[in-house]
């Protein structure tokens, strides 16, 4: 089949790479969002889609809106589009471009977690498995029909970037499978259950500012799901405070309130929580590097009965 590619996020690399080299479908043109200026000296910079695209001379596209470029799009003769991790919402004009529709790689078992940041939002939640959805688009946000899914175990050390790459390798072989089917002319579709629906807006810095009255648990998860971005912070003192890996003692007895520090040394700064310890094992003050508890330690002398807020 013909394949027009739609996407940005760099999620998307692996299935882009499986679809260049398989004999059984050619990709016809790709369309990504505008290079952005990325980091402090604000460097215009392409997306990792596009770098990889034009490195095999695939014409690649970057309107700011995609549904102003319905001719453009008409115009590489795809049968099928496969979108993942644009970052816009097609518009009916747009989903009708393809004649065998525009199909979407979303990552989790929907309809739970629709939305913007799914693979965070199913470790922070607890959930025991996420995986790859491949569906049908319709102009909802992630409410088409499931052609099919593939599930994937949450480990207990998984953080929101190792369930990433996961997800990323994952997402060939299930695409492999959704076109396969989609070539039989009889694809199977199965409808939502917008009854069982779960939404997720997209992060911000401000998401991952730790709450100490919410449980360790919780905050174990938060910790994990939120790495390596947006990251979660507390305040020591007058100076923000990266938290980047933590360990949780669920069912220590008699902790003082909440944000107290019980004990800082080499194994770790251990917190009370609303319920159980965080001991925070990697940390990174403002301005500063990642550091273990114990380097960190020695440049900031910590004790118990200081307060973390």
């Amino acid at each position: 089949m013909r394949v027009l590619f739609i996407g940005t996020g760099d999620i998307g690399l692996p299935s882009l790479e499986w679809l260049l080299t398989t004999p059984k479908h050619e990709v016809v043109g790709v369309v990504t969002q505008p290079d952005k200026p990325v980091g402090r000296k604000q460097v215009l910079t392409p997306p990792q889609i596009k770098v990889r695209a034009l490195a095999v001379g695939i014409q690649v596209i970057q309107p700011p809106k995609i549904r102003h470029a319905v001719e453009e799009l008409k115009a590489f003769n795809a049968d099928v589009a496969i979108v993942i991790a644009y970052g816009q919402i097609l518009s009916r004009a747009v989903l009708d471009v393809p004649p065998l529709g525009c199909l979407n790689v979303h990552t989790s078992l929907l309809p739970r977690h629709r939305g913007a940041a799914p693979i965070q939002a199913a470790i922070r939640d607890g959930d025991a498995e996420t995986g790859v959805t491949i569906m049908f688009m319709d102009e909802g946000l992630d409410t088409g029909d499931i052609l099919l899914m593939k599930r994937l175990p949450i480990a207990d050390d998984d953080t929101g970037g190792s369930l990433h790459d996961k997800l990323a390798q994952q997402a060939p072989a299930a695409l492999e499978e959704a076109l396969d089917l989609l070539a039989t002319g009889h694809p199977p579709r199965e409808k939502q259950d917008d009854a069982k629906a779960t939404h997720v807006r997209k992060l911000t810095r401000q998401d991952g500012r730790i709450n100490w009255t919410r449980s360790a648990i919780e905050l174990g998860r938060l910790i994990r799901a939120f790495t390596p971005w947006p990251g979660t912070s507390c305040m020591l003192k007058d100076m923000q405070m990266k938290i980047h890996r933590a360990q949780v003692i669920p069912n220590a007895d008699a902790c003082p309130s909440p944000g107290t520090i019980v004990s800082a040394d080499a194994n770790g700064i251990l917190v009370s929580c609303g319920s159980g310890l965080l001991n925070l094992l990697e940390v990174q003050i403002e301005g500063g590097r990642r550091l273990s508890a114990a380097d960190f330690l020695r440049g900031h002398p910590l004790q118990a009965g200081d307060l973390l807020l």
